[in-house]
């Protein structure tokens, strides 16, 4: 049963997809029917929407959730004019959306319903605090289309990753960005304390910073590191350690960076989790390859990667290869919840 990886482990848990159509609302509605036969109380919301209610690539009908009685959902006011779940009110919050704002419900009757959450990290970590008060089990996020966000543990104190035939024709390539993916996500913790605590200071000020051999720190005057690879390759000084980056960390900076100081080699780059990186898995190889170092201040916890061999364009992967070729690449728990039997779950 997939609910066992989560229950009475993590209390807030995000489901992220890879791409469209990679299976993550199949996961969510399995999670929930596992719940409800297990009477555990469940919480759902979402990072923001999907968008428009079709989806104007594959001209489908984007799928809602099913939710069980006793089922506490967070979504925006106007979602619910549309749900045929009995739904009653529990409280209106301050949280705005373009949809209304986020209200949070209790589900009386069993329905559908779809879920138009928050559309920021603050705002989904205390709606999500309003719902364990509420009395729920476990929250579910769910992470709205590429809004991997949702995985980061400022949010969620763990995730379950979909993937599928969608993120590629090819599955090598599948099999590829998905690991990836699932490097990125549990990067190693930056272990020494002293440093640690540097970084995250850094990072409450949003500010780029160059933290050295004797403990010392060097601010840069740069609103983002977004075009600024150069100007931090030129700060870096013989004894620079390490450098903290409090956003997102892309494929220019660092390649702008390395192109200006070998002093790369000896400096190891800080970002807060694997959700801030965004750099493709042929390009992170090749930095890697020429001894780029980097570590997280929170990794994230992957409970479990679910795959979906089926692509809405028509085409699919054998379902137990594809199963198969995922498990032996992956060390965590590799799942088909179209496919039967508790082998699958191991």
């Amino acid at each position: 049963m997939l609910m066992k990886l989560i229950y009475g482990k993590y209390r807030v848990v995000s489901v992220v997809g890879m791409a469209k159509n990679a299976g993550k609302t199949v996961v969510l509605n399995k999670l929930i029917e596992e719940a409800y036969k297990k009477y555990i109380t469940l919480g759902l919301t979402s990072i923001g929407r999907d968008g428009e209610r079709e989806d104007l690539v594959t001209k489908t009908e984007k799928p809602v959730i099913h939710v069980m009685e006793g089922t506490i959902i967070a979504t925006a006011q106007d979602t619910i004019l549309n749900a045929d779940a009995r739904l009653e009110i529990l409280e209106v919050t301050e949280y705005r959306t373009t949809l209304g704002p986020i209200v949070l419900c209790r589900v009386k009757e069993n329905g559908l319903v779809e879920i138009a959450g928050p559309g920021n990290n603050w705002e989904i970590r205390e709606v999500a605090k309003k719902m364990l008060l509420y009395g729920v089990d476990v929250v579910l996020v769910d992470g709205a289309i590429n809004r991997k966000t949702a995985a980061s543990p400022e949010i969620t104190d763990a995730t379950i990753l979909s993937t599928g035939a969608v993120v590629s024709r090819s599955i090598d390539r599948v099999l590829e960005e998905t690991a990836h993916q699932v490097e990125l996500f549990g990067l190693e913790k930056v272990s020494n304390p002293i440093i640690l605590e540097e970084a995250k200071k850094l990072m409450e000020k949003s500010v780029i910073g160059l933290v050295h051999k004797n403990g010392s720190s060097t601010e840069l005057n740069l609103k983002t590191a977004l075009n600024a690879g150069r100007i931090i390759g030129g700060a870096i000084e013989e004894s620079t350690e390490y450098i903290v980056f409090p956003g997102s960390l892309v494929r220019k900076t660092l390649e702008d960076l390395i192109a200006v100081t070998p002093l790369y080699k000896k400096v190891t780059f800080i970002v807060h989790d694997g959700t801030k990186i965004f750099i493709a898995y042929h390009d992170w190889l090749k930095f890697k390859r020429r001894g780029v170092r980097m570590q997280v201040v929170e990794p994230i916890q992957v409970l479990a990667v679910s795959v979906n061999p089926y692509a809405p364009q028509g085409y699919e992967f054998q379902p137990e290869e594809f199963h198969k070729k995922m498990k032996d690449l992956l060390r965590i728990p590799v799942i088909d919840v179209m496919l039967e039997g508790d082998d699958f779950y191991e």
